[in-house]
């Protein structure tokens, strides 16, 4: 969710991470943020055909973009401020900030501060570097890394930048003989080895260049690097200078098993030379070799370890995807109480709405009615719901609605390179949260489609298109690789063109959890096997971020010593914030990490004490409220007492505390399945 958002929700296992650093993967990585080391999902000769019949138009106005030719958009990214919008915004590629300028750029060592409710560490431009440039453009982008053109009036380029996700180092290489302006003094303290102290922090320079006596000038050669970084506090500056190598692009590999889900992101170097990793908290959890010795940074999101290494690697532990609650287990006075309840619940379905959140919303609660249907025996109920899903579904699906239709339909977008409801909602015709959307599409479809191969053939065409919108990769002409998942992260980000000034954002993060689960599940049915296995890994990883920074963050990391919360509801790059968008309430706050309690919110679940006490926050013993279905479900991952409590309330809950997206029978089926 992000800013767009506001109201939107109004209508609305364990995690353990190992890290390794291992050998790098070979060769550098594609500039639009191809990944090299998969075959394709969603080929363009596979999807080509569909996308010729949507109407091509830009549903939302496109801002102004610092983008070179023949780059696809990187809406929803963390460096999406840098891309879009009249002025370049900052961005923190942790454990940086980093902002563009007039002439050149400016990065820091953010400064973190813990109150109760918020977490800072927003720009800090310590550092200043004018490169006589008078405009920038990103030339070049992976999964983890920016390459950035600095033009001069002439529109020649005098250098290029990069910037990367858990590399301290700004690097810039001369693209012709010039004199960088330096805004600190450097001063040397060994061969091609310099330093400055910018308040408590100590900024070092290596360069292949020369600086001038005063140290405020750099002469560098075509061809020649200046590579800045900052010294941890418990560092060196020569042990960290000896590996400040300048990264070219990182390459991401991924594999999703049994049990476990693994990223690598290979740190690219022009000799193939370690260079500076910082790790996050989710990657360090029984970190073994090579150990991070070279110091730690302080950082919003806990601190980072510094490495000297080549790749950074870890897992995650498997989620499997589900679109079932087991009923088998219960008893028959359960099962016929759940199907009364379910009786009532299909006679109570309303319209569906129109734009692609509710709308999606309420394709998903009659997936799961059609579900129960299922599992309970009702034929009759099973085929009402069944029904009026597929109908709903092969509205949407139309690939031509849209030329006579301003609802319940999807454009496609060729300047932004993406599908979009032509009736948008909370800003998704700017891109924003796509995979909470079309993750509740592809939830219904799934169910839908498994049921009736029929049905599977006539929607598959666009609900590919929905998917290849999330999950791409391959260098595809018509989509973005992974649009919002951050590999390096471990989750993905909301808003599309991220026009803040503390980076991207992302609230939902159990609606990205879900947009996942959904895109697994569609694979499945589908028979993608590519689809699936990166489904599969972002699902793992999502779970993971949204325990590790939302729900479940280690209460020993010196940043939270100031935190009263046990959520953090909002994440930015620069910032964490016990807030909503759309609310104040405590309820909100946690309800929001909920949202929607799918057959998979299992890893959800952790310690009873903790659960106890962010669902006491939350309520004050009071479920009357909003998300109130959410939070119930949730206290009933506590154990059996806990769910036993939940279900009593569940019966009783006035109707106005079920949200659009849920059911009481749905509500009432999946407590019971928690005892």
């Amino acid at each position: 969710m992000n800013s767009s958002t506001l109201s939107r929700a109004t209508g609305i296992l364990t995690i353990g991470v190992i890290v390794s650093v291992v050998a790098a993967c070979s060769g550098p990585a594609g500039g639009t943020g191809g990944d090299s080391s998969h075959a394709g999902v969603f080929s363009d000769s596979a999807i080509g055909a569909t996308i010729a019949k949507l109407p091509q138009k830009s549903v939302g106005e496109v801002p102004v973009t610092r983008l070179a030719h023949g780059l696809a958009p990187p809406t929803n990214r963390w460096f999406s401020g840098l891309v879009f919008g009249k002025h370049p915004l900052p961005v923190f590629p942790l454990p940086l900030s980093f902002g563009l300028t007039d002439t050149g750029f400016t990065f820091g060592l953010p400064e973190v501060t813990t109150t109760p409710n918020t977490i800072t560490g927003g720009n800090a431009p310590s550092v200043t570097i004018d490169a006589g440039a008078r405009t920038s453009e990103i030339t070049a982008y992976d999964d983890a890394s920016v390459t950035i053109a600095h033009k001069t009036n002439s529109g020649s380029t005098a250098g290029s930048t990069v910037i990367a996700e858990g590399s301290p180092l700004v690097s810039f290489t001369a693209a012709k003989k010039l004199t960088l302006k330096l805004g600190q003094k450097f001063s040397p303290v060994g061969t091609g080895i310099y330093s400055a102290r910018v308040g408590k922090t100590t900024y070092g320079l290596r360069t292949t260049g020369s600086v001038s006596k005063d140290g405020t000038g750099l002469s560098l050669a075509d061809g020649a690097t200046a590579t800045w970084f900052p010294v941890p506090l418990d560092g060196t500056l020569a042990a960290v200078a000896a590996h400040a190598v300048p990264v070219t692009a990182v390459k991401l590999d991924y594999a999703s098993g049994r049990t476990t889900a693994s990223t690598t992101l290979g740190y690219s170097t022009a000799h193939d030379d370690d260079t500076l990793i910082a790790t996050l908290p989710h990657q360090q959890k029984s970190m073994t070799t090579p150990p991070c010795s070279l110091g730690s940074y302080p950082s919003i999101y806990g601190t980072m370890h510094l490495c000297a290494a080549k790749t950074l690697s870890w897992t995650s532990p498997t989620v499997a995807a589900s679109d079932t609650l087991e009923l088998g287990s219960l008893d028959a006075a359960q099962k016929a109480s759940l199907a009364s309840t379910l009786a009532q619940d299909v006679a109570q379905t309303a319209a569906l709405p129109s734009d692609t959140y509710f709308g999606g919303k309420a394709l998903y609660r009659l997936a799961n009615l059609l579900m129960l249907a299922d599992q309970l025996g009702d034929t009759a109920a099973a085929k009402t719901v069944g029904t009026k899903l597929s109908d709903a579904l092969r509205e949407w699906t139309d690939p031509t609605r849209c030329k006579s239709n301003a609802e319940r339909c999807f454009v496609y977008d060729p300047k932004t390179k993406g599908i979009v409801g032509l009736t948008p909602s909370f800003g998704s015709d700017q891109f924003n949260d796509h995979n909470f959307h079309y993750g509740y599409f592809l939830y219904a479809a799934s169910v839908a489609a498994s049921h009736d191969t029929a049905l599977r053939t006539e929607i598959s065409p666009v609900m590919n298109l929905l998917a290849a919108d999330l999950a791409s990769s391959g260098d595809s002409k018509y989509f973005p690789d992974r649009r919002g998942f951050d590999a390096y992260s471990g989750h993905s980000w909301a808003s599309g063109y991220s026009p803040f000034a503390d980076g991207n954002n992302l609230e939902s993060s159990s609606e990205a959890v879900n947009a996942w689960n959904g895109l697994a599940l569609w694979s499945s049915v589908s028979d993608n096997s590519a689809l699936k296995k990166e489904a599969s890994w972002m699902l793992a990883s999502e779970a993971a971020s949204a325990r590790s920074y939302w729900t479940d963050f280690d209460t020993s990391d010196p940043v939270y010593a100031n935190y009263q919360h046990s959520v953090v509801a909002l994440n930015w790059g620069g910032k964490r914030d016990y807030s909503t968008w759309f609310s104040a309430d405590a309820n909100a706050k946690l309800g929001i990490q909920l949202i929607p309690m799918s057959p998979v919110s299992g890893y959800l679940g952790g310690e009873s004490t903790r659960i106890a006490k962010s669902v006491g926050e939350a309520t004050s013993g009071d479920y009357n409220k909003q998300f109130g279905d959410y939070l119930l479900m949730y206290a009933a991952l506590g154990g059996a007492d806990q769910a036993k409590a939940a279900l009593a309330t569940a019966r009783d809950l006035p109707e106005k505390f079920i949200d659009d997206g849920n059911s009481r029978s749905y509500l009432l089926a999946w407590i019971m399945t928690r005892r």
